[in-house]
């Protein structure tokens, strides 16, 4: 673990970084991975930042699969966006090189460290503070998916496998709820009875890749609307960022967790159910955004889009549960209970996504009419 400045020092300087180290913080984002925050001075006085991350093994089995993944994905993108669209407006993620020109390095103790470029400028939105801000940052999911659509499919290696399936993450909930290995079970049941009467629609999405009615793609699965960095100025989005998730998946998934990130003024994790709530012009303007900003969406994808976001709602709540069952094993957590919150929060959401489910296909169904 890292634990004082001249570790992060040390990790710092196993990457091409010009300059002299200045100071380094952790970053408190994110459930998953350690991040920290670099800060050089060159010899002509520019200070510049960089961000630092232990990519996580413990979630990450094969954390050399998942740079595989980043730097092709980073590598088209750039590619991509000097070459077809042209947009130098927009900034993506860079890889610095560590020593031996690999774009990864061994940390003290153990560990993968990856080096990126910090955007400055910018920041990013735990919760939607407005239509502009959710419109930017589903353009940007959508153009993301729209800018790896020509990657084979096979060329991306599946770093966690079964993410996104749903089935099998209810099916370990219930083997989870079977052993209730903590002791925790009878503290949850309302939210095990929720999810139980949702057990018909968990495949509903599989279930169309598999009969070959919607594809499979390149795909963030981590959509969350913290994830896009926004111009502090202009509200812009800049760039996506958290690439570790990239993999074969499904289009409808990721707008679905913009959907579940989105739509509610409520934090993750929030204790009172009360605050949960669906803002349909939030709703609307993410489905606007991800359908202008990709242009490889099928008919039969943007027909489920409102599904989407009761699916993956569901399913992190499921996600959630999980976690808290067994004992808080997966997810960060800052409190007691922590997970069961955040279940309850995503599953109250479940709920009123249900209720606005007919006004959100009328609106899709409007928008494509007007783009065909």
């Amino acid at each position: 673990m890292i634990d004082d400045e001249s570790h992060i020092e040390d990790v710092a300087h196993e990457f091409a970084i010009a300059g002299e180290f200045v100071c380094g913080e952790e970053v408190y984002s994110g459930h998953i991975n350690s991040t920290f925050m670099a800060t050089f001075k060159r010899p002509s006085g520019k200070v510049n930042r960089y961000i630092l991350q232990r990519i996580n093994a413990n979630v990450f089995k094969d954390p050399h699969a998942v740079m595989r993944n980043v730097e092709m994905v980073t590598r088209h993108i750039n590619w991509k966006v000097l070459r077809v669209k042209r947009d130098l407006g927009g900034q993506t993620l860079n890889l610095y090189p560590a020593r031996g020109g690999r774009f990864y390095a061994q940390g003290e103790g153990g560990g993968i460290w990856r080096c990126y470029n910090f955007i400055e400028g910018c920041q990013t939105y735990d919760i939607v503070e407005n239509t502009r801000q959710a419109y930017q940052a589903a353009q940007a999911f959508g153009s993301f998916q729209d800018l790896v659509s020509d990657i084979p499919v096979e060329d991306i290696e599946e770093t966690i496998p079964d993410f996104h399936n749903t089935p099998k993450r209810y099916q370990r909930l219930m083997e989870v709820i079977e052993a209730d290995v903590k002791g925790r079970l009878a503290s949850s049941m309302p939210e095990v009875e929720f999810i139980r009467e949702r057990q018909a629609i968990v495949s509903k999405l599989l279930d169309l890749k598999d009969a070959g009615v919607i594809p499979e793609r390149i795909t963030h699965n981590d959509t969350k609307i913290n994830n896009v960095m926004m111009d502090t100025e202009t509200d812009e989005a800049v760039c996506v960022i958290d690439l570790d998730t990239v993999m074969p998946g499904l289009a409808l998934y990721d707008f679905g967790d913009l959907v579940r990130t989105a739509v509610s003024p409520a934090a993750e994790d929030e204790q009172d159910l009360s605050k949960v709530e669906v803002r349909m012009p939030m709703f609307e303007a993410l489905a606007e955004g991800y359908m202008n900003g990709c242009d490889c969406l099928s008919d039969a994808e943007i027909e489920h889009l409102a599904f989407s976001g009761i699916l993956i709602s569901l399913e992190i709540g499921i996600r959630f549960l999980t976690d808290y069952l067994e004992g808080d094993v997966y997810f960060k957590t800052q409190r007691e209970a922590h997970n069961l919150d955040r279940a309850r929060t995503q599953l109250k959401l479940v709920e009123k996504l249900e209720e606005c489910e007919p006004q959100m296909v009328d609106f899709v169904a409007r928008l494509a009419k007007a783009r065909r």
